[in-house]
């Protein structure tokens, strides 16, 4: 006997070191490229890896919560940049980039894996020798191809439920406490963990009104965790509740969908997932989930799989919630109402990556119990995920669809080349870019006058619009995505529609652009980056002075400059002749 539990132990032994490998291998190529690795361009590349170089780079780290950072939008408030308590944004100050990232993927992909493998092994794989479930599913989830900036804020809800379910039973030992006093330091309140612990909460009310017993530990554990985040994310308390002046937020409509589209976009998030938490659900997942329910049904097993029903239920609810946040019928309330424009309570779809794997692994584990026969197939699924979501790998998706890598990207050589053929200091001239990210020169420490935030000032907002207004009447799709949106503060041209990266071997040109430099030139707008010819330049009051490319570069640069001495000339010359 004690031989046999020796061998299983020693075989989940190995099963756990395989996984580990194998996370350790899709990482790889973030180490050994470097800054030639391939990582994700929206909202990571084109924003977030941007700001924390220039929330390290502004000294406004520890900034009062009325601080600006000069070198955006002639002075973001600081409260844009989100906590300096962030464990993210410490590495982005103390490693290069591309260093900073790398840990920062290895800390989470580590961690959602222990998190759900203890949670799966502890509260819903019972079997002792199912352990290649517990194992598999946890690799698979450690796999999926989460949004970076977002850290632990949903892939820590594995290890934060199992902390919570162990404190709900009674064990509330110091590690337990000290997982729900960490999460916080790595993950979003905002992005995750206001919702998963509104999900906790609810736990709560549900035994209270079952067993009619108040479990003081459970909901102080609840309590204490939700206090923990109210004090690390201060800055984003004080931008909710303490609202000085109008935010580009303020005119964000998001209810414009109909009845039958609301219907269309729940069924597709159901299916497909959501950008921001990919679960690759689609072609493995999903079918296996039906079949069991299926067989559930079938078999009348209603009441002993009730677990995996309501977990059904309520992956379903979340996707139907999600797509009628956005229902029209919202949008009267909304603007009476601001805080339903400011937060975004549709992330309650943020859950799902959780839901989904258990349920997965609830699935293989009513599937391993029915027969030796279904264990093949419960194997099959394992490695097909795992085979799948190693195709997902950054390096291997990104460099497939010909993105840039990371030094491609932010061409800090040729920036720097533009740096020096300007030659005087970047805080003495504001630039914005046309064709690319504004991050791109945000990145390379230029001071630029558009951006991509997630609130700033309105009256900023209404301000640089003065420079985009015969461009944006141009095109509904602009003016509408500019005007109820406006995350994007770009310099769009209609010419180029919703495009952010035109690469130096496009063909692309602008004929007909209608800007008015002069409002530029007014907001401290000296020089603007073009990845694109614009052939109509001398009619802006633009003058090329130079154009700028490598080969380490994504980027072909022209350099023009807003002038309007020729026209200040002509008016000289015509009020001397009078």
């Amino acid at each position: 006997m004690m031989k046999s539990l020796r061998t299983k132990w020693n075989s989940e032994s190995r099963a756990l070191f395989f996984a580990l490998v194998l996370i350790a291998i899709y990482l790889l190529p973030l180490y050994v490229l470097g800054e030639n690795a391939h990582i994700r361009v929206h909202d990571n590349l084109d924003s977030n890896i941007g700001w924390y170089k220039v929330l390290a780079d502004s000294g406004k780290l520890f900034g009062s919560i009325d601080a600006v950072i000069p070198q955006i939008i002639n002075g973001l408030p600081r409260n844009s940049f989100g906590t300096e308590f962030s464990l993210l944004v410490w590495l982005h100050a103390l490693f290069p980039s591309m260093v900073a990232y790398a840990i920062s993927q290895t800390i989470v992909r580590f961690i959602a894996f222990v998190g759900m493998y203890v949670l799966l092994k502890h509260h819903f794989i019972k079997e002792k020798n199912a352990y290649p479930i517990t194992i598999g599913v946890a690799l698979a989830f450690a796999l999926t191809p989460f949004w970076p900036s977002g850290m632990l804020s949903t892939l820590g809800h594995p290890l934060a439920l199992w902390a919570f379910l162990n404190i709900r039973k009674g064990i509330s030992t110091w590690k337990e406490w000290l997982t729900l006093t960490l999460l916080p330091l790595y993950s979003s309140f905002v992005l995750g963990f206001f919702f998963f612990l509104v999900l906790i909460g609810g736990l709560w009310l549900v035994d209270v009104a079952r067993k009619r017993k108040w479990n003081g530990v459970f909901l102080g554990s609840i309590a204490y965790m939700t206090l923990l985040y109210l004090i690390i994310e201060y800055r984003l308390v004080a931008s909710l509740l303490v609202h000085s002046e109008p935010t580009s937020r303020d005119e964000f409509i998001s209810s414009r969908l109909g009845l039958y589209h609301c219907i269309r976009l729940a069924f597709k998030n159901f299916t497909f997932g959501h950008n921001h938490v990919a679960t690759v659900h689609t072609f493995v997942i999903l079918p296996i989930i039906l079949l069991t329910l299926l067989l559930i049904v079938k078999n009348k097993k209603w009441y002993s799989e009730r677990q995996f029903l309501l977990l059904l239920i309520l992956n379903f609810a979340l996707s139907t919630w999600y797509a009628f946040w956005f229902f029209i019928g919202w949008q009267p309330l909304k603007e009476k109402i601001n805080l339903l424009n400011t937060f975004n309570f549709a992330r309650f779809h943020f859950l799902r990556p959780l839901i989904i794997y258990v349920s997965f692994a609830i699935a293989l584990s009513f599937l391993w119990r029915i027969g030796k026969k279904w264990r093949t197939l419960v194997s099959f699924c394992l490695i097909l995920q795992t085979l799948i979501l190693f195709t997902c790998n950054e390096e291997i998706l990104y460099r497939a669809t010909h993105k840039p890598s990371f030094k491609q990207f932010y061409a800090t050589h040729l920036f720097n080349n533009i740096k020096d053929y300007i030659g005087k200091p970047p805080e003495s001239y504001r630039v914005a870019s046309i064709g690319l990210h504004p991050v791109i020169a945000q990145y390379n420490g230029f001071y630029t006058l558009d951006t991509y935030n997630n609130f700033y000032p309105l009256t900023y907002k209404h301000q640089f619009r003065t420079i985009i207004a015969k461009e944006l009447d141009k095109s509904k799709q602009l003016t509408k995505y500019f005007d109820t949106w406006g995350g994007r503060c770009y310099i769009f041209v209609s010419e180029l529609g919703k495009r952010y990266m035109f690469r130096k071997n496009s063909n692309a040109k602008i004929e007909h652009l209608q800007l008015n430099t002069k409002a530029f030139q007014e907001m401290g707008g000296k020089y603007i980056f073009s990845a694109v010819p614009i052939l109509n330049a001398k009619e802006n009051h633009l003058h090329l002075l130079k154009t700028f490319q490598d080969s380490e570069a994504a980027w072909k640069i022209y350099l023009y400059e807003v002038d309007f001495k020729e026209k200040e000339e002509t008016l000289s010359r015509v009020s001397l002749n009078q």
